[in-house]
């Protein structure tokens, strides 16, 4: 901060030296002509240093311009900086190296690449029972029982003992799913499919009736989907039962 209004200081001196020279240095005056000439939001500038002083309500900021520094006037900070007021000048100061976006100089709300957030401060790890989240590049809280969470109620890596369903993590899986050892997940569990039955067949006399007109009728079904492996047993898919074999009619041979 110091330095920085060192260097605006430094700007009004080199603008002070111009006007000597007899080159014009512009200021802001409500009634005068000249202060349009000077960005908006400028109470006074020069031509090679650009804004060298804001109107109120305005933060000072110095962004590059090739090779050179000139000062802007902002109703905001720019990203990666954070807005200081002062009885005297207003400033947009940068965030410390590994802070993207800042709140002040000591609170962190987002990091660079390759550091979390946590508490404000950015570091390259994260304490214990905390997750390094690199897509949201902070230390994030997971579920219980959790190894790896994009945020708080959202785990995408259970531990070793425990079974993955929709970014949770259970001992035993729920209702409507079983587990998958090899993959360590709640899957959903397949029940057995059933066909219709088909109508009854024609009734047959067994050989052991031979001398009697009761015989057997069959009907069946299929059964389009197996069953997972916790699922339920698939039913029996014929079914037999007795039956009268009708007389054939005289004169039939």
């Amino acid at each position: 901060m110091r330095i920085q209004l060192f260097f605006i200081w430094i700007l009004h001196f080199m603008d002070l030296a111009r006007g000597a020279d007899n080159t014009k240095i512009l200021r802001y005056r409500r009634s005068s002509s000249v202060a349009r000439l000077c960005p908006a939001g400028c109470a006074s500038c020069s031509a090679l240093n650009g804004c060298l002083s804001c109107k109120p309500r305005l933060f000072f900021h110095l962004e590059l311009d090739g090779m050179r520094q000139r000062g802007t006037c902002l109703s905001s900070c720019p990203r990666g900086h954070y807005d200081k007021r002062s009885p005297h000048i207003n400033t947009c100061t940068r965030c410390r190296e590994d802070c993207a976006f800042c709140f002040s100089e000591t609170f962190c709300t987002r990091c660079h690449p390759g550091h979390f957030l946590f508490r404000g401060k950015c570091g390259n790890s994260c304490p214990n029972g905390l997750t390094a989240n690199t897509a949201l590049r902070e230390c994030t809280e997971c579920p219980v029982g959790c190894e790896l969470c994009l945020r708080r109620n959202e785990c995408v890596r259970c531990q070793a003992d425990l079974y993955f369903l929709h970014g949770q993590c259970h001992h035993n899986c729920p209702s409507g799913s079983e587990p998958d050892v090899q993959l360590m997940e709640c899957i959903p569990q397949v029940q057995c499919g059933v066909g219709e039955w088909t109508k009854w067949g024609p009734c047959i006399r067994k050989r052991s009736l031979r001398a009697n007109r009761r015989g057997e009728e069959t009907r069946t079904r299929q059964l389009p989907r197996s069953p997972s492996l916790y699922g339920d047993r698939c039913p029996h898919v014929s079914e037999i039962r007795k039956c009268v074999i009708k007389k054939r009619p005289s004169g039939l041979s």
